[in-house]
């Protein structure tokens, strides 16, 4: 997540704390902040996860208007227009009793890193930006300026801004990319480790931070420290590549508040002690008998399980989960055109695969048509969609999207998913038939094996990726055939 969403500068704005001023971002404003809303599910919500789509702003899967809320983003002052599909945000308002609708008064978002790419690996789909390693999944939104829009249409020394979510050891998984210009500032977040306060030097995983000539703001002894969790913002890099920071700013990766204050947030378990004692983007949580579990039960919790947690802060600032939403990994990809649309149910067919949507699917238009907010009651025959998600339930073969994008009409035709029959020269994949008979085939780290190689090593249940032409409804005549990693 952005943990720049969740700083203390942030919550004294919303009250969460209660304190009347803090420091954060060179403000000096002594305007005192509005009181806290009241109604809704417990009066004052706070969520943290990333943008599904617009039309207001829907947050883990709740809608909320946004007519009267004030947009930050890095700090400074925003509109919503300025927000994309993906972005992590901090929002605070209020839910209605219904739990589906609310009412934003702030939306937070910031970035968790920004600046020039360093490496790429391809077979295990990981970039390397200011020393951090964020990994690229099929949860991952990517701006449309890139060519293509995925990870093939990035490269080193590129400048990305990346918003996503740190893992229980400090890797980065991305839930949105775009390129930025050359001469922006660079940014990162993390905990502090190495500090040598003699030479003014700290580590962010592998980034070495130069801070010597920093401001160094909203530390309360003035000096940071290893354990630290911090924004570095800097311009360039010293000889031996170090970042020049020209900011350091302490952060808190924690939500405050009033014992009440309603809270939804998605990420990473980063401590697993039981399944009543564990952390969520460093937010101490814990589950009772009350509390429900979806997509799983409560012995599937562990360190670095995807999460999303609604429940209550109690008076000691623990959330008490009603409900933990175990958020299982993505393995299926689809890009082709659409054969129908039922809207009343809100699922669509492609290549004579039943996709469905709810809540929580990400859409987005990157069509000329660029509507915004894009929903199901925009969809019909013929458009030119790209669906990635899971099956859900398992074995009903349907395929619930958590992301759905629609595209400019194009030839291409892509599958991925896990092969349920081979009879070389074809294999089947969700019920489609691949024939393989013209294609170029590769191994995970994209190396050309031969048609002989590659029917020697798959079997039912390999993640395998074809792309090619769509030569009936349920048909794909193959270009290229490749293993993808299980992630």
């Amino acid at each position: 997540m952005t943990f720049k969403s969740i700083t203390g500068a942030i919550f004294c704005a919303l009250i969460l704390s209660g304190l009347g001023a803090c420091g954060g971002g060179g403000s000096t404003s002594t305007t005192p902040p509005p009181p806290p809303p009241t109604g809704g599910i417990s009066g004052l919500s706070v969520a943290v996860g990333p943008i599904n789509t617009f039309g207001s702003v829907v947050v883990n899967g709740v809608h909320y208007d946004t007519s009267t809320t004030t947009f930050t983003i890095d700090g400074l002052a925003a509109v919503e227009s300025d927000l994309d599909v993906g972005d992590i945000v901090t929002l605070t308002g209020t839910i209605d009793d219904n739990g589906t609708t609310g009412t934003a008064d702030t939306v937070v978002s910031d970035d968790v890193v920004k600046g020039p790419i360093e490496s790429i690996d391809l077979a295990t789909s990981q970039v390397v930006v200011l020393g951090q390693t964020v990994f690229v999944t099929l949860d991952t939104s990517f701006d449309d300026s890139l060519s293509p829009a995925s990870i093939d249409g990035l490269g080193v020394g590129m400048i990305i801004e990346v918003n996503g979510q740190i893992d229980a050891v400090g890797n980065i998984v991305a839930t949105r990319i775009e390129p930025k210009p050359a001469g922006t500032q660079f940014e990162v977040h993390g905990t502090v480790s190495g500090n040598d306060s003699a030479n003014f030097v700290f580590s962010i995983n592998n980034l070495v931070v130069n801070y010597s000539g920093a401001m160094l703001n909203d530390f309360t002894s003035g000096q940071l420290a290893d354990g630290d969790f911090v924004e570095a913002k800097g311009v360039s890099f010293g000889p031996a590549g170090e970042l020049m920071a020209t900011i350091v700013e302490l952060e808190s990766t924690t939500i405050s508040g009033d014992s009440g204050t309603h809270v939804e947030i998605e990420g990473f378990i980063t401590r697993f002690a039981s399944a009543t004692d564990f952390d969520v983007s460093g937010n101490p949580v814990t589950t009772n008998t009350s509390t429900v579990f979806e997509g799983g039960v409560a012995a599937d919790l562990g360190l670095n399980i995807k999460v999303e947690v609604d429940g209550d802060l109690d008076a000691n600032g623990l959330l008490v989960a009603d409900k933990v939403d175990i958020r299982r990994s993505k393995a299926i990809r689809s890009v082709a055109i659409v054969d129908s649309v039922d809207t009343v149910n809100e699922s669509l067919i492609m290549l004579g695969i039943n996709f469905t949507t709810d809540e929580l699917t990400r859409f987005e238009d990157k069509s000329n048509a660029d509507v915004r907010p894009l929903t199901i009651n925009d969809l019909n025959a013929g458009d030119y969609l790209e669906i990635r998600g899971a099956e859900f339930p398992a074995g009903s073969g349907q395929i619930l999207a958590t992301i759905l994008e629609r595209n400019d009409v194009d030839t291409r035709t892509e599958l991925q998913g896990f092969v349920e029959a081979v009879s070389q020269p074809s294999l089947t994949i969700l019920g489609v038939t691949i024939d393989t008979s013209g294609a170029v085939f590769r191994d995970v780290d994209n190396s050309v094996l031969t048609s002989a190689q590659f029917f020697s090593m798959v079997g039912v249940n390999s993640l395998v990726k074809a792309r090619g032409t769509e030569t009936g409804d349920t048909t794909i005549t193959a270009t290229e055939i490749e293993f993808e990693l299980q992630l």
